[in-house]
């Protein structure tokens, strides 16, 4: 065989090889029941082309042509949807009994600075117990400047949600619990402070700024808003978004006026009104549930914790030891005592409120307040799913509310929540039908983040 030929054959075995290698490449799941999470009906018997981390094609399997040579996984009888966001965490808590001092004061047996130690050491663990239980989205809704190295450990860690940050909260109200040498809470007590702060966070390039609106008995209500404003004001001229805790009526609407972009809570102290409601509209907010939250305070503090099921199986279960031992230390040694949790209403005011909102045409987000005492990082999420069914809210407003409406408020919403061409391919498949039942979501077979499989 003569040069030329031997050339040419190589050249056509290398052409070969480098096309092999680019066909594998890509994978096509077939066979599935699909839902977007656009808001549009789910694509039965269908398939998703995905292409270096990117849905390249989705559809039935009669408009979608499977490129030769792909990887095809059969998905027949399953359910995929989006991956889940849960739009509100604070990664510096841990969810075990120790988490909030200001809460409850147990330093004299675990003090804040070991609580922190733990809480650190076990953010590999944390990172992968989200992608168990389906979540390949996280938003840390305000902790320590070191909360920005989780964000960066997350995007180098496979087994590890997309992670959104905050920062330090800026509080209108001191909370001297969490006082550590790198708080969660930093303290502005006038306008001027208030954007001194929120430079501060700019610096470490936050994906929102957010604000902790405390009024106290006899405080200034309308001095506390100048600082809420202030804030956000601050945050908007450096096109960054703000985010204002305000569980109250008062201090939504104020947090409104002032041009908040994102309400973390709902609204726990008296049915919202059309005023509200105006606003909130006018305003495109995310109004972020929390409704779960309370659960898990009273539950622990009231000594009558036991975990589910789905918390055994996806919790820490060292966060989860430590809520049993309250009942080992006496009450009159506690600084302030144990708190007091009122028995749980049969509906609370936030679940008709969460209703309003969602006739409202409300962009509803699904978020737990995961790291606070009783609620879990992971699996906690599907419990505020089950939380929000109770309110009346329906199964695929629920999967919007944590998939398309949580990609919104990590401000990925072009890349991220929903399945449609040109999206990052983070996706669970479940063995049953979360249309049919919100539990359903539980039901994980397996998860995908940026085109490949973490669980």
């Amino acid at each position: 065989m003569n040069t030329w030929k031997i050339s040419g054959l190589l050249c056509l075995l290398l052409t070969a090889a480098l096309f092999g290698q680019q066909s594998s490449g890509i994978t096509v799941i077939q066979g599935a029941t699909v839902i977007t999470g656009t808001g549009r009906p789910a694509i039965r018997n269908a398939a998703i082309v995905i292409e270096g981390g990117k849905i390249r094609d989705i559809g039935t399997r009669a408009e979608v042509r499977t490129p030769s040579g792909a990887q095809t996984v059969n998905a027949g009888g399953k359910w995929i949807i989006p991956g889940l966001i849960d739009a509100h965490v604070h990664f510096d808590q841990s969810g075990g009994l120790y988490a909030r001092p200001d809460i409850i004061d147990l330093r004299k047996w675990r003090s804040y600075d070991k609580e922190i130690e733990f809480v650190r050491g076990r953010l590999p663990s944390t990172l992968e117990r989200y992608i168990a239980s389906g979540i390949t989205g996280v938003v840390d809704c305000g902790g320590p400047m070191w909360t920005f190295d989780v964000r960066d450990l997350a995007a180098r860690t496979p087994k590890a949600p997309r992670v959104a940050v905050a920062g330090p909260l800026i509080s209108t109200a001191a909370d001297p619990g969490l006082e550590s040498s790198d708080p969660s809470v930093v303290t502005a007590s006038s306008p001027e402070q208030a954007r001194e702060l929120v430079d501060k966070n700019l610096e470490h390039k936050p994906d929102f700024i957010k604000v902790l609106f405390i009024v106290n008995p006899g405080d200034n209500f309308q001095k506390l808003a100048d600082i809420v404003t202030a804030a956000i004001a601050e945050s908007h001229s450096h096109g960054v978004r703000a985010a204002v805790h305000a569980e109250e009526l008062d201090t939504a609407k104020a947090a409104l006026r002032a041009g908040a972009d994102i309400l973390v809570h709902s609204v726990m102290d008296r049915p919202i009104d059309n005023e509200f409601l105006n606003l909130a509209q006018s305003r495109d907010v995310l109004y972020i549930t929390t409704l779960g939250v309370d659960d898990g305070y009273r539950r622990v503090l009231t000594q009558s914790a036991s975990p589910s099921d789905l918390e055994q199986k996806l919790g820490d279960p060292e966060v989860i030891a430590t809520w049993q031992e309250l009942s080992k230390i006496p009450p009159g040694e506690i600084p302030g005592g144990i708190p007091a949790f009122p028995p749980a209403r049969p509906r609370p005011v936030t679940f008709d409120n969460l209703m309003l909102m969602e006739s409202a045409g409300a962009r509803i987000v699904a978020g737990t307040d995961a790291g606070n005492i009783g609620t879990l990082h992971g699996p906690s999420l599907h419990h505020e799913f089950e939380l929000m069914a109770a309110a009346g809210i329906r199964p695929s407003e629920i999967i919007t509310s944590a998939t398309k409406n949580a990609a919104a408020v990590m401000g990925r919403q072009d890349e991220l929540g929903t399945l449609e061409k040109g999206k990052a391919a983070d996706l669970v498949i479940l063995d049953a039908d979360p249309l049919a039942d919100i539990k359903n979501t539980r039901r994980i077979s397996k998860v995908m983040k940026a085109g490949q499989f973490v669980f």
